[in-house]
């Protein structure tokens, strides 16, 4: 028998923290996509158009990236104020297998749990442009938006 040992990195990148602000105050900043350009790690996201709040599975909404591109996002998983996760495409195309998710967990009634997925295994393996954009979003990418959503969600409500 032999063991089989890859160096292929893993294709789900996670990272969590903990954010001293309800979860329903976070969970905002992520369901209304014109507000995530502002918290954004990745310095991907360039604009979303208010008025795209989610509020369920099959919802979509549209953000313009950084290089012009333009995203629809489908949202694929959805628990009002504890999880949302969506699949990017490019307007009008198959969607190509990547997921971003996030998951909000109160751990009182001012401080909640933030866990921030990025999920690339269902990519094409033979997509290597792809692929190979995937493999560059790292664990500190997914911690400085969580580091910037937590500045935008412990600010004091005006």
């Amino acid at each position: 028998m032999h063991e089989r040992v890859t160096d292929e990195p893993s294709r789900v990148v996670r990272a969590s923290r903990e954010i001293e602000a309800p979860a329903e105050r976070i969970f905002e900043l992520i369901a209304d996509p014109a507000q995530q350009p502002s918290w954004d790690g990745n310095d991907n996201l360039a604009e979303a158009e208010p008025g795209q709040r989610v509020h369920a599975v099959g919802d979509v909404f549209t953000m313009t990236l950084t290089y012009s591109g333009v995203r629809q996002n489908r949202i694929v998983e959805f628990e009002e104020g504890r999880r949302v996760a969506w699949r990017p495409s490019e307007p009008g195309r198959e969607e190509p297998g990547h997921l971003w998710r996030w998951e909000l967990k109160p751990l009182s009634a001012t401080r909640t749990e933030v866990t921030h997925t990025y999920d690339w295994s269902d990519l094409d393996p033979d997509d290597t442009g792809r692929n190979s954009r995937a493999r560059s979003t790292t664990v500190e990418m997914l911690e400085a938006s969580l580091e910037n959503l937590a500045k935008a969600a412990e600010r004091p409500q005006s």
